[in-house]
């Protein structure tokens, strides 16, 4: 009698398989990564899957661990961008070619700058800078300003061709509770003559973040500037006179900025050359 081979199906058990061992491996790794780059990620529990072990376990632990990722490349990105030097760096990168702003620059350009400015004025290192004056003392270098000298204004005082605006300084002596403006100027009709503005106020302590300024005297010099400028003085003195307060919203060992009662912007950077 012949024998009948009876020959069973093979049962399919892939749903029911663990993951491959690069896998589990690649799982480890992905912890230990994480672990290591954000110590604030979620601490994922990694047991050991059995072969009869569900893959849900194995897709929750991946699920997490990108979520960890991201995250993590999210606080990277953050940090750097609320880092205030790098703040700083984006800032200086922003005011190139502008000219200190003060013949105009784009609105999308001052809203760029505004919003770089703001954001340094919420790390401000020093909340109350008048109670450390010394920080705010010494030579200072206007690298912006929001005050500009447009149309009829630039005009008249002959900055479109004739006069050349040079750097602007200020000078601030704490013990004496003086500040000192000098704007710089070049006359080029007259063999390229330099002169200066020199603008000298008092102030006083408003606040623990503001000063009350005084208008004191100003001068131009050498007289032959003077003469240029004669005619339209009182323009140019209310284009520069500092007279009303200023509110220091950020100061650090390198950087300054202000607001004074017209609603302008002021940010300078520590010089060495002696202006006062």
């Amino acid at each position: 009698m012949a024998t009948k081979l009876v020959v069973k199906p093979q049962i399919t058990v892939s749903h029911l398989s663990p993951p491959l061992p690069n896998s589990i491996e690649m799982l480890r790794t992905q912890k230990s990564t994480v672990s290591a780059t954000n110590n604030n990620s979620p601490r994922l529990n990694f047991k050991k899957i059995s072969r009869f072990g569900d893959w849900s376990f194995a897709q929750r632990t991946i699920s997490l661990n990108k979520a960890a990722e991201q995250q993590n490349v999210e606080v990277s990105e953050s940090y750097f961008r609320t880092d205030a030097s790098q703040i700083k760096i984006e800032l200086y990168d922003a005011l190139q070619g502008i000219n200190r702003g003060i013949f105009g620059a784009s609105s999308d350009k001052k809203t760029e700058i505004e919003e770089l400015v703001k954001q340094l004025e919420s790390q401000n290192p020093t909340p109350e800078p008048t109670l450390s004056l010394d920080k705010v003392a010494g030579n200072w270098k206007l690298i912006y300003s929001t005050i500009s000298i447009l149309g009829s204004k630039r005009t008249k005082l002959g900055l479109r061709d004739f006069i050349t605006l040079g750097d602007l300084y200020q000078n601030i002596d704490i013990s004496e509770g003086k500040a000192v403006n000098v704007i710089k100027f070049n006359a080029r009709g007259l063999s390229l003559l330099s002169g200066e503005l020199r603008i000298e106020a008092i102030f006083k302590i408003a606040s623990k973040s503001r000063v009350d300024i005084f208008y004191n005297n100003s001068a131009i010099t050498p007289d032959q500037l003077m003469n240029v400028f004669q005619k339209n003085y009182d323009l140019l003195l209310g284009i520069f006179n500092p007279e009303g307060w200023l509110e220091i919203t950020y100061v650090d060992e390198n950087l300054r900025i202000g607001r004074d009662d017209k609603g302008n912007i002021f940010v300078l950077e520590r010089s060495q050359e002696d202006k006062s």
